[in-house]
């Protein structure tokens, strides 16, 4: 499955009032690990940051002058992020906004769920964390996701972040690999143990293991009305 990381940040918070998109970032994964492939661009909105979002961005009218505006780098966005699952906090403000740049592009662009799927972590984190703060910053205390050098929002790092933060509330594994080190264009690869006569071992789960898994599926089970496995055999 190939799903992007999608963060946006923005002139306001709402694109009604004329606020418009000052940059994307997206991070590629591919079976869950990092391809290293990356889409980062900054936009000239041509309007004024509202104070709010240039204290929280960092960024200014001034830096944003000699960038390129939405509409041309829409086409190769789009290429980016085409037949993917994009996996966005709080979908609903950028999947908003991203329709918004696409309608001032253009009626033939249609919509983003035109191009992509789209999967909101924070409709996710509500239903695993009820009556919890789930925003990126909570999510990534809560999931042990190292986020102090987040100083400032920016949409590539809130991606990598995001990615991170979406590996923990699906599978609760470890490091996705989005350290600056990771080699790019190559996805992260795990060692499996090897015997020393080469052979590959067999980690089996022990009887306590089962009976813990057993007793998750059949809760599961109990939710949904329906077993998604079969029972165990012996």
């Amino acid at each position: 499955m190939r799903q992007i990381v999608l963060d946006t940040e923005t002139t306001g918070l709402s694109w009604e009032k004329g606020n418009r998109i000052v940059e994307v970032g997206c991070i590629e994964l591919i079976e869950r690990r990092p391809t290293g492939r990356r889409f980062q661009r900054y936009f000239n909105p041509g309007r004024e940051m509202e104070p709010g979002a240039q204290e929280v961005t960092g960024l200014s009218l001034d830096f944003l002058l000699d960038k390129p505006r939405f509409e041309a780098v829409l086409d190769e966005l789009l290429d980016f992020i085409r037949g993917a699952e994009l996996i966005i906090h709080n979908a609903s403000f950028d999947v908003g906004f991203l329709n918004h740049e696409l309608s001032l592009a253009g009626t033939h662009y249609g919509r983003l769920e035109h191009h992509s799927s789209v999967l909101d972590t924070l409709k996710m984190a509500r239903e695993r964390f009820p009556g919890q703060r789930n925003s990126l910053d909570a999510l990534c205390k809560r999931l042990g996701v190292d986020n102090g050098h987040r100083k400032l929002h920016g949409a590539l790092l809130d991606a990598e972040l995001l990615a991170e933060v979406y590996l923990g509330l699906t599978a609760g594994q470890g490091d996705l690999g989005l350290s600056p080190s990771a080699e790019p264009g190559k996805a992260a690869s795990v060692d499996l143990p090897v015997s020393l006569a080469g052979a590959r071992r067999v980690l089996r789960a022990s009887d306590a293991e089962l009976a813990a898994h057993e007793a998750r599926i059949a809760k599961m089970a109990s939710k949904s009305g329906k077993r998604l496995w079969p029972e165990p055999t012996r």
